[in-house]
């Protein structure tokens, strides 16, 4: 078995050796092992489900690996699915977040899901308990992570909260940062935030994968910055995907397509989908060992597409078209932009349309995506355009 001491440097090694951590996080993560934060009884994020670990040989690689640990599943209910609703998250993910957000002494730090208290952790040895807060919505995980952060010395302000509305009592705070994923980011965290302040949060992407993105606030109730990089995390209770419909496949309609799936399965391409057509997911999967990807609205209509370039859409809308559409967009005129060409503008004062500040640009909750400039916003693809 791996002895902890060794897997923890190791780990800090690995971290170090990607660039992720300057001399003084190195420094915090060295004497932060995440061994301590974590409950006897945890679960390994499989491909299609979360298997308890119940080896110490299994527990001890896994602890010490870049993997993150799941460590509630079903909001901690029994005989559920087994859906992963809380997790240590994988190190160099907390690293890269952490790095992003860029911190300094005597600044104010509002972390949104403390789970474990690892982060809050980090955070306390980097820039004293006193400066951070942290907010969990579920009382158990917040009992336990004071638990596990008073056994390490630190006492830094817990809250049983909603993410969704931040912890007004401590702003204004000069960072933060959200480790649960946010379909739209709240306007209470926009309010919160110190101008020239820094958020740093994983944004859920229906099409294919999230995306990490940093915002400074303007000062003006905005906040703009760009994305920067893939990130999937388990989303804030309260931004988890609605229920939806399922698609009518009364009436399938089969064709080929000149745009395999593989080809749509990039952060860039995803980010741009997701902003010219709001509300269509697309996941990633497998039929017969070969890629299959599916997409729907939520409202009857959904396609089919598998890696031979075949496609089966059903219901009134022909979704894939309309990826095809964004594909042709994308690759062609745009010349296929990374995901860091793209960035994000939110708004914490929004009118009856959704848009922010009277800006014309809100998706509904007050934030658009742009291309290359937030003068260039990314608008939902019109009907007549597919």
């Amino acid at each position: 078995m791996t002895h902890p001491l060794q897997g923890h440097t190791a780990l800090v090694q690995l971290l170090d050796e990607r660039g992720l951590l300057s001399p003084a996080w190195r420094a915090v993560w060295e004497r932060t092992p995440r061994e301590p934060y974590l409950p006897d009884r945890v679960w390994r994020q499989d491909t299609d489900r979360c298997r308890p670990v119940t080896e110490p040989t299994e527990r001890a690689s896994l602890v010490y690996a870049d993997e993150p640990v799941v460590i509630q599943v079903d909001d901690g209910a029994e005989d559920g699915p087994g859906v992963a609703t809380s997790s240590n998250s994988q190190p160099s993910m907390v690293a890269r977040m952490l790095h992003l957000l860029d911190v300094r002494d005597g600044q104010q730090v509002l972390e949104i899901g403390t789970a474990t208290g690892y982060v809050a952790a980090l955070l306390s040895a980097r820039i004293g308990d006193q400066h951070v807060t942290s907010v969990e919505i579920d009382p158990s995980l917040s009992a336990r992570a004071e638990a596990n952060l008073a056994a390490a010395g630190y006492r830094p302000r817990l809250v049983i909260a909603d993410g969704e509305t931040g912890w007004p009592s401590g702003a204004p705070y000069h960072r933060i940062l959200a480790t649960c994923a946010l379909r739209h980011i709240p306007p209470a965290l926009i309010k919160q935030l110190h101008p020239g302040g820094v958020l740093v949060a994983p944004r859920i992407g229906d099409i294919w994968c999230g995306s990490l993105v940093r915002l400074v606030a303007a000062g003006d109730g905005t906040a703009s910055g760009r994305f920067a990089g893939p990130a999937t995390y388990m989303p804030m209770r309260s931004h988890r995907a609605p229920n939806a419909a399922a698609p009518d496949t009364s009436r399938p309609r089969s064709r080929r397509t000149t745009v395999p799936p593989r080809a749509m399965l990039t952060p860039g391409f995803a980010l741009y989908a997701s902003a010219r057509l709001p509300g269509v997911t697309l996941i990633e999967g497998r039929h017969d060992a070969s890629l299959r990807v599916w997409v729907s609205d939520g409202e009857g209509s959904g396609a089919i597409a598998d890696a031979d370039a075949t496609v089966t859409a059903f219901g009134d809308r022909d979704l894939w078209e309309e990826l095809e559409t964004a594909w042709r967009e994308w690759s062609g005129d745009l010349q296929r932009p990374a995901a860091e060409h793209f960035g994000l503008t939110a708004s914490a004062n929004i009118d009856g349309n959704g848009n922010g500040n009277g800006n014309g640009n809100g998706d509904g909750n007050g934030e658009y995506v742009w291309l290359h400039d937030p003068r260039r916003p990314v608008r939902p693809l019109a009907p007549d355009e597919d």
